[in-house]
């Protein structure tokens, strides 16, 4: 694919987000970035209808309403080629801990999996639901819906069964398993991927499990994150963690992206202390923060520019659609 559009080409791309999300993906080097490429990125004002802005080529967004949703859908009536980054109904799938990672499992990838868990939907069913899967402790106790509130973010890892008396249900119980303290975000942008280290929570033995606490929501832990370790111990823990082969990383990337149906997205996956060769999928989000991503314009522009040629492939297309039209209808 160029990495730049024809002299005198231009892609617009509109972007709808809330103001809190502006800085995690619209910085000025990325404006600049695709600017020199041909990419033109526009604030969508919230305030005024779609339909009443652009024109855009193509339009991402970060909003979920229903009023949103009618713009959308009206947008789109009336910009046919336009593209829409992303479907509303493929968004929602991953705001449900319930369901997010389902599309992981239709995958055909080898030495991949996802963590035992159970939804639990009553404080009296919390032993039966963890049996039923055959879950053991420890566990990690996660909000069922999984959005930018505060709420959604809010995680314990629980002990043991005495643990389970603090949790407050509707609740996603997710088997807790050690991965040597480090976790591999791996941000997608359509065909395009960047895998990064990032600190985690740290291996819990059986001596810990022994001398802890029940119930320890994730802004408290201290001792299971090894957060006593010097800054230096830390920083060789991450230099030693080898990278998942990013053959591997990819082909998990380009079916998970088919299968969800989405273009941007990252997803968190750690690999077993135990066996090095299992690999599992613990977490999925929608239009993370790309910013934090090294050189994330580099990844970002390349997008964009895909995006810009199946926007003319889609043009193309409805021309040849009506140019073979209007001949039918002068042979008849």
């Amino acid at each position: 694919m160029p990495e730049s559009l024809l002299a005198g080409e231009r892609f617009r791309i509109g972007y709808a987000l809330a103001p809190r999300s502006v800085s995690s993906f619209i910085q000025d080097s990325l404006i600049v970035y695709a600017e020199k490429r041909g990419v033109d990125l526009i604030p969508i004002d919230l305030e005024k209808p779609l339909i009443e802005q652009g024109p855009f080529d193509s339009v991402f967004h970060k909003l979920y309403d229903a009023e949103w949703k009618k713009q959308l859908e009206e947008f789109s009536l009336q910009n046919p080629t336009a593209i829409i980054v992303d479907p509303i109904e493929s968004i929602e799938k991953l705001h449900n801990r319930v369901s997010m990672l389902d599309a992981v499992r239709q995958l055909k990838i080898e030495n991949l999996e996802i963590p035992l868990q159970a939804f639990v939907d009553s404080n009296e069913s919390l032993e039966d639901g963890i049996a039923n899967q055959g879950m053991k402790f420890p566990l990690i106790a996660k909000a069922v819906i999984a959005n930018a509130t505060a709420d959604a973010h809010q995680m314990s890892l629980v002990l043991n069964r005495d643990g389970l008396n603090g949790i407050k249900t509707p609740i996603v119980l997710q088997e807790f398993v050690n991965h040597g303290g480090v976790i591999f975000k791996v941000y997608v942008a359509g065909d395009h991927v960047k895998c990064v280290k990032r600190k985690s929570l740290g291996d819990i033995t059986e001596e810990k499990l022994g001398n802890s606490e029940n119930l320890i929501p994730f802004s408290l832990i201290s001792y299971f994150a090894d957060n006593e370790q010097s800054d230096e111990s830390l920083a060789k823990l991450m230099e030693a963690a080898v990278m998942p082969p990013s053959s591997f990383v990819n082909e998990v990337s380009k079916q998970l992206r088919h299968a969800l149906k989405l273009h941007l997205f990252n997803f968190d996956m750690i690999r077993d202390s135990i066996d090095g060769n299992r690999y599992l999928i613990i977490d999925i989000n929608y239009f993370p923060g790309y910013a934090k991503v090294p050189e994330y314009e580099q990844m970002l522009t390349p997008c964009f520019l895909d995006l810009a040629h199946q926007k003319c492939s889609k043009e193309t297309a409805n021309f040849d659609h009506e140019a073979n039209s209007n001949v039918h209808k002068v042979d008849n």
